[in-house]
């Protein structure tokens, strides 16, 4: 009889979720296993939509042939509260072992492998593959979508200099990462960027920022670009945005810092035009680079290969350039490690 395993994506879409997906369903076919695509993340283990079409589908290669360069997610993908929940879990496990599966590959970041470890706890062999733009996975160099959303973001400041520099204009960018610095780390060192502001460094001072821009104007320089990763709002120091910008445009009292906000404050500070831009969306929905699509082929295979041996409670990652795996528990409990230096060179030259 042919086991059966069984695949999703969950949490954030990332790209070259699609192109793991497929190399699941390649190797699952070399492998001779039928495979299960579970749709909308965690939802679909627990049957949370009254059509089963809508909980999951049977993938093949024809099926998935042509997604590995797609952007998003062909599975879908979204939060699911409900599997906090012991019950749930077990839902889940059933659910699947109903559907004779015997073994799970998990696309997707930090929440999603907690959700993995919940069912390999449970008797369910589960291999996750990283697949987050944040790369807040600490125990692999890199995670899938992050070299895309990176290359997108550098992309994205050569242009916005090429403006500042025309205009003589400096810029506030704001990239994602939610928590993790990396994607403002990776653009500012790429670019050029002469300021950069990370989640990792907490207690920042708007009046430090406005301090740097100032000598950098001053120098000549009047086209810096200021990266800002989006955790970093909530490290700042805090400012009385309204205070501040009440006598000049309209503003609320209680409202946040944003990079509109922040730009205006350091228009007034420096007396310099500012402009804000903020990335957004366009980092995750981005066709893979080739890293990205490489590295998906490489824990595609891996995972398959796991599950065909009887092994789970694992995860996939990149150590020293190389494709590796390590068991998910020891992962879950690697400890971030900052790059302080490269922080500070980023902001002192």
């Amino acid at each position: 009889m042919q086991k059966k395993i069984a695949v999703l994506t969950s949490g954030g879409d990332s790209p070259g979720m699609n192109a793991a997906v497929m190399e699941v369903a390649r190797s699952a076919a070399k492998a001779g296993m039928h495979l299960v695509g579970v749709k909308h993340g965690f939802n679909g283990l627990i049957g949370k939509f009254a059509k089963p079409s809508d909980n999951y589908t049977i993938l093949s290669q024809d099926t998935v042939l042509d997604i590995a360069d797609l952007p998003g997610t062909y599975l879908r993908t979204a939060r699911c509260q409900e599997f906090y929940e012991p019950e749930y879990q077990q839902k889940a496990v059933e659910f699947l072992t109903k559907l004779g599966v015997v073994g799970l590959v998990v696309i997707g970041g930090d929440g999603s492998f907690h959700g993995a470890q919940k069912l390999s706890q449970l008797g369910m062999p589960c291999i996750g593959i990283p697949g987050t733009i944040d790369n807040d996975l600490e125990y692999s160099e890199t995670s899938l979508g992050f070299d895309t959303a990176v290359n997108v973001c550098m992309e994205a400041v050569r242009a916005i200099r090429a403006t500042s520099r025309s205009h003589d204009r400096p810029a506030v960018v704001e990239v994602m990462g939610r928590n993790c610095g990396d994607i403002a780390m990776q653009t500012a060192m790429s670019t050029g960027a002469e300021v950069v502001i990370v989640p990792e460094v907490a207690g920042w001072e708007v009046d430090q920022i406005a301090q740097r821009l100032s000598s950098l104007i001053a120098r000549g320089n009047t086209r810096a670009t200021i990266v800002v990763a989006e955790g970093a709002w909530k490290v700042m120091k805090p400012f009385d945005v309204y205070t501040f910008l009440k006598p000049y445009k309209q503003v609320f009292e209680g409202e946040p810092m944003t990079a509109a906000r922040f730009a205006s404050i350091l228009k007034r500070k420096c007396d310099a035009e500012v402009r804000a831009n903020v990335i957004g969306y366009t980092q995750r929905g981005h066709e893979p680079t080739a890293q990205d699509a490489s590295f998906a082929f490489e824990a595609g295979n891996m995972a398959v290969e796991l599950l065909k041996s009887g092994i789970g409670n694992e995860v996939i990652g990149v150590r020293h350039g190389r494709v590796f795996h390590m068991g998910l528990d020891r992962a879950l409990e690697v400890r971030p490690q900052f790059k302080r230096h490269l922080f500070d060179l980023v902001n002192s030259l």
